[in-house]
């Protein structure tokens, strides 16, 4: 099986992660950091803000199952892409929304997804977007955080209602 790869952030990436672990043709999923300048950045660097990167998932999928575009469609429905460094209570560069392509073909199809989305949201989008560059894998206990803490303050507040929300719209495209 061949599968590509989608890197994108849209606040915590605890929140990408659950919906995209739950999505037919997904195969993987991890949280990290990404667009940053400093070398192996920790979570504590990121949240302090100094590093630079973004929270972002990296979103590994089959092109027979899923399409790029499915993905960008759900992302662009659970986050909001339209304030700048922040997610609801999550303020700071690190929360930003962000899509890192790997090919000429992501970039164009995100592009035209983010003129597209345009027409959806009542504030212009301020996604960034930009070529992937060096990827840090997040702390392993980042990692499937919301399936092992469902009850955790952030991710009963957060998360699920992301969570619901994915359910609810793409149930056609759950695993």
């Amino acid at each position: 099986m061949t599968t590509l790869t989608a890197i994108l952030g849209g606040g915590c990436f605890w929140c990408l992660e659950a919906v995209y672990l739950e999505m037919r043709g997904v195969t993987r999923v991890e949280s990290g950091y990404m667009g940053g300048h400093q070398e192996r950045p920790t979570y504590e660097q990121v949240c302090a803000g100094t590093t630079g990167h973004a929270e972002v998932v990296r979103v590994e999928f089959d092109p027979d199952q899923i399409g790029y575009r499915d993905i960008l469609e759900v992302f662009f429905t659970i986050h909001d892409p339209t304030t700048p460094n922040r997610q609801g209570n999550d303020v700071g560069t690190q929360y930003r929304s962000a899509i890192f392509y790997e090919t000429p073909e992501q970039e164009a199809l995100a592009r035209q997804v983010i003129a597209e989305m345009a027409n959806v949201w009542d504030a212009p989008i301020v996604t960034e977007l930009g070529p992937a560059v060096t990827w840090y894998k997040a702390e392993d206990y980042h990692q499937n955080y919301f399936a092992q803490h469902p009850e955790q303050g952030y991710c009963a507040f957060v998360v699920a209602p992301k969570v619901a929300k994915f359910r609810k719209m793409f149930a056609g495209r759950m695993k």
